[in-house]
């Protein structure tokens, strides 16, 4: 079982849609995060004044994860974040409506860091797909020594845990989740028994795995060739998003379609919707591979034990 973890919220303005900063505990690292709406407020903060990376969110319907972002870093990140407010005539971004800055409380994040940084988020975000870059380039990774690389590696390990607590997605890797999941030698729920999908009909089986919350269908799995649902269901803009990124893509034969990579979904019902090619109830149609334990009963073993343990306590 994964070790816990301490992280520290503080809303600053007392309102959790305002500014507020994470930290977790014995961690170096420090974040900020706010609206446009208080970009002044997070200016005038001492951490935006130093060497770090920030990050630029906004929304963008077309892309799988419904964001666009802009990851760069900066000596004085407030200066760069001032320059981002101007209008696009400007220079600047108007794509943006909240900030994240993640910079160090001790201070020790050089300019040569903040490049690393800055080129592996960039590359950790193309990885997981959940939004779409702005950047015009990704720079490569400069060469730091040895040491270095290896407190930084942390210092983004540590970045991926605290920014999901602000809601922050876009370098979650499904991939990388699922690895770590099925290694992991503990008992914990945060692991998931591999669960599959088939539809023998049409000869699709699809496999899956439920990791840190969410619902990550397999690389290689299969799904219906087409949609074959009603036409004006919600996922029918989900399954075309994943045919026109790359993620589902006509198997050698085109009977059917294929994941080309890890894909985390909302919950089992999308997966088994797009899989389907039509609605479906994922609680019931995903099951324990190898059984015939449903989604649904697998959730929720153990509830029943549960509560006849806290009623003896």
């Amino acid at each position: 079982m994964s070790a816990g973890k301490s992280a520290r919220l503080f809303l600053a303005d007392g309102t959790p849609g305002g500014l507020l900063t994470a930290e977790i505990m014995n961690w170096t690292g420090h974040v900020v995060a706010a609206p446009r709406s208080d970009l002044a407020a997070l200016l005038k903060r001492p951490e935006a004044s130093r060497t770090g990376i920030y990050i630029l969110l906004g929304d963008d319907p077309d892309s799988l994860g419904g964001q666009a972002a802009y990851i760069g870093e900066g000596d004085d990140v407030s200066k760069r974040l001032y320059q981002h407010a101007r209008p696009e005539g400007q220079n600047g971004k108007d794509f943006w409506d909240r900030a994240i800055v993640l910079t160090s409380k001790d201070a020790n994040l050089t300019k040569a860091h903040a490049r690393y940084l800055e080129s592996r988020f960039i590359t950790l975000a193309v990885r997981a797909s959940r939004a779409r870059l702005t950047n015009g380039t990704a720079p490569a990774p400069i060469v730091l020594p040895e040491a270095d690389v290896s407190d930084m590696e942390y210092f983004i390990e540590q970045a991926k845990i605290v920014l999901p607590i602000l809601g922050v997605n876009i370098f979650r890797s499904p991939r990388t989740s699922a690895a770590s999941a099925s290694a992991s030698s503990g008992g914990g729920r945060t692991d998931s028994p591999l669960f599959e999908m088939t539809m023998k009909k049409w000869g699709i089986t699809a496999t899956a795995q439920e990791v840190d919350g969410e619902f990550t269908v397999i690389e290689g799995s299969q799904a219906r060739s087409a949609w074959m649902g009603a036409a004006g269901h919600n996922y029918i803009g989900l399954r075309t998003k994943l045919e026109n990124d790359g993620t589902l893509v006509p198997s050698p034969d085109g009977a059917t379609m294929i994941f080309h990579r890890d894909h985390a979904f909302s919950s089992p019902s999308a997966a088994a919707a797009v899989v389907a090619g039509r609605n479906a109830n994922g609680r019931l149609e995903w099951k324990v591979q190898g059984t015939q334990t449903t989604y649904g009963e697998w959730e929720s073993e153990g509830l029943e034990e549960a509560m006849s343990e806290g009623g003896r306590s």
